[in-house]
This record gives structure tokens, sequence and C-alpha cells, in this order.
């Protein structure tokens, strides 16, 4: 580690990911940027979990394996426990690019008084790791996501460490939507930066993933947080919330369910 330059914190929390810790692993280890704390947070995972971590043990800054409440929990842990200027996680499904790191450094040399660090764009992955399309989402404002499009990108994206203790980290009882009320919050003082034109994760979609099967959970959760922060019903936000949750009630409803299904089939 070359301790002249910033030290970033990257946290990754796991739980029975065996089949895809070892690529983000390998990926924060293959950084071009060496001035880096590298903490995973595994619960107690009954998978090949625990023999990837064992082979990476050493290259790894710290390891801890015990049982938690949850990601939020997890992340929350990790990031009382880290050191660096910057902080930031990466799930255990995802990857990070290799000049990811140095990319954010460089960004933060220009603007060490900004409190969020994040990424317009984000490749798609499938199980196998090949890419299989792309999102994009610059941060515009707090106003913007709070009222007009929720979307934001998580992997890649990074905070500075003292204003993530100013607002508290995490809202940990909230189980999908954790990421979001934290920009929300850090926006509402600090400033941020689209550090990086092109990608620099991967964002793995697969069945296991916590966005693919929240359902309603996850949109009622989204919507309480939402209003926590000021949104109206006449939002764009809340707006598209809603008919989500009609189309959720819809498909799941045992007469109208197969109608459905059978629509949008049709494309």
């Amino acid at each position: 580690m070359d301790s002249s330059r910033p030290l970033v914190t990257i946290i990754t929390p796991s739980y029975n990911q065996g089949q895809f810790i070892e690529a983000t692993i390998r990926s924060v280890l293959a950084q071009t940027y060496t001035n880096i704390e590298y903490i995973v947070l595994d619960a107690m995972s009954n998978d090949q979990t625990e023999k990837v971590l064992e082979s990476y043990r050493g290259k790894i800054t710290k390891v801890v394996r015990e049982s938690d409440k949850g990601q939020s929990d997890a992340i929350v842990k990790g990031f009382k426990m880290a050191h660096g200027d910057l902080v930031g996680w990466i799930n255990s499904d995802d990857v990070l690019y290799p000049n990811c790191v140095e990319e954010l450094v460089k960004h933060y040399s220009d603007n060490p008084k900004v409190d969020l660090f994040v990424v317009p764009v984000i490749d798609i992955v499938d199980e196998a790791g090949e890419k299989t399309g792309v999102i994009k989402a610059p941060l515009i404002s707090r106003d913007f996501i709070l009222r007009r499009n929720t979307e934001i990108i998580q992997p890649g994206s990074f905070f500075r460490r003292l204003a993530l203790e100013q607002v508290g980290y995490f809202n940990s009882s909230l189980r999908f939507s954790m990421d979001l009320d934290l920009w929300l919050r850090l926006l509402k003082t600090g400033g941020f930066t689209n550090y990086s034109k092109v990608a620099m994760a991967g964002y793995r979609e697969w069945g296991g993933t916590k966005t693919s099967t929240g359902g309603q959970r996850l949109l009622k959760e989204r919507r309480t947080m939402l209003f926590s922060h000021g949104a109206k019903w006449n939002d764009a936000t809340i707006i598209s919330i809603n008919i989500q949750l009609l189309k959720e009630r819809l498909k799941n409803n045992q007469v109208l369910g197969p109608v459905v299904r059978w629509l949008r089939s049709r494309g």
C-alpha cells in the first residue's frame, strides 16, 4: 500500500453466493490502484463460500464470518470497520472493473469535499459473466431520483467516509431500498459527481438477486421510503410504483392472472 495516496475501503457482504464470490474477490484484487482496504463479511454461508474465502484470506484485509441481520446490517458493520477516505461496497455476485478505483481517486483528488461519487453507466452480466446489456442512469439531482426516476447505479459508487458517519450509515430496517435511501440522505447536504463516462462495474442479473425476487414487498418498502423523504402521490416515482403494484396484484389474481400473463406474452 502507498500511504501517501487516499485509502479506499471496499466491502463485500456475502451469504450463500459461493458460485460468484470468487469473481467478485478477484475483481477487487485486480484493481490497478493499490491503496485498498478490502473487508468481506460472510453471514456463515453453508455453500462453498468458506472454502473460497480461505483460499484468499492472505490477500483480503479482513474476513469476518458471523451471523447478521441481513445485507444492510453486514454493510453497516463494514462501514464501521472502514479506515478509508472513501468507502463503497460490491455485492458478492457483482464485479468491479480493474481501473474503477483508479478513476475514482483521480476525481476525489479534484473534488475532496464531494460526498457521493457515482458512475452513470453499468454493464449487465449473466450467470456466466457474459455481458448481456447496459444500464444508463446518470445522477442528475436529488429531486430527480425522488420525484422522477429512482434508478441509481450502486456497483462502482463510493462515498466519503466522514459523510457516511454524519448521516448515520444505512437505515437498517430497509431490506431493498437502503442504497436509494442513503443517496437521498447524502444529497440533502452534500455534493456528488458522476466520475466516469464508461462502466466501472458489472451487475449480475440472475434469479437469486433481491431485486428480482422482491415483488410487492420491494415496491411497498420503496414507496414508504420515498414518502418519508417528501415524495407526493402525483410524483412520477410514486405513480410508477402504484402501476407496478397493480400489475403484481393482477398477476397474482387467480382469475385475472392468466389473462395478464397471456397479454404479456403477446408483447
